[in-house]
């Protein structure tokens, strides 16, 4: 199998150099972009596995690149790297597409085990289950794509495919958060410690208009986890 090629979007040069260093190391191909500029051609541009991408760039923001590398890529596999504390701003880099994120500072054993995570997760991608009926809807997975019954449509990232899947194949049972973890991030409990798994569920509700206050597709089960409660895959 030909190596992964991971695009590096940092504008601080130490920090991007470590992680090139460490990704070529765990045999990958990086990529690199330090200014908004380059990293906005390279992201719609060049052939990549994954992006790792910093959300503060020398003439723009990175939100940007990620709404941009989304439109060319649906299911591009996206993990933030940002110093930003504010949740707001990691729950915005969620919505527009990112899988995961990092904030720095960061081990980068941790970078390398979530992208492992996420790559290996996209490699996995099983395809037993095309179409997914919900409430007002259906979810088309091979286009990666919401459509509604007013004909309204929203794209989906492979993260939120994969936690809907996973959702309603399991659909007569509640899925704790641990257990999302293991089967859809490919990580154990102990590295999620940003919410990562309440704040995808909040977006998928959020795309699916489904009420946060009194969700009838994604339940919350109190101190359990989630339940899908739908019309049922295909």
């Amino acid at each position: 199998m030909p190596a992964r090629r991971v695009l590096v979007v940092e504008d601080d040069p130490a920090i991007r150099r470590g992680v090139v260093d460490a990704l070529r190391f765990q045999g990958y191909v990086p990529l690199e972009a330090g200014t908004f500029k380059d990293a906005l051609a390279s992201a719609t541009r060049d052939s990549f596995d994954l992006l790792l991408l910093d959300l503060v760039l020398p003439g723009g923001d990175g939100l940007e690149v990620l709404a941009e590398a989304r439109k060319a890529r649906p299911t591009l596999p996206v993990i933030i790297l940002t110093a930003r504390g504010q949740e707001e701003d990691r729950v915005q880099g969620l919505r527009r597409g990112a899988d995961d994120y990092v904030v720095k500072p960061f081990s980068v054993k941790e970078l390398l085990a979530r992208v492992e995570a996420v790559l290996r997760r996209s490699a996995e991608r099983p395809l037993d289950v095309e179409e997914i009926r919900f409430e007002g809807g259906v979810a088309d997975l091979r286009k990666c794509e919401l459509r509604f019954e007013d004909g309204a449509t929203e794209l989906l990232s492979e993260k939120e495919i994969e936690l809907l899947r996973y959702l309603s194949l399991n659909r007569e049972r509640v899925v704790s958060r641990d257990e999302l973890l293991q089967r859809v991030w490919r990580l154990p409990a102990s590295l999620a410690r940003t919410r990562t798994v309440d704040m995808h569920v909040a977006r998928l509700r959020d795309k699916l208009r489904d009420s946060a206050e009194e969700p009838r597709i994604l339940l919350t089960v109190r101190g359990k986890g989630y339940r899908f409660a739908s019309r049922g895959p295909g």
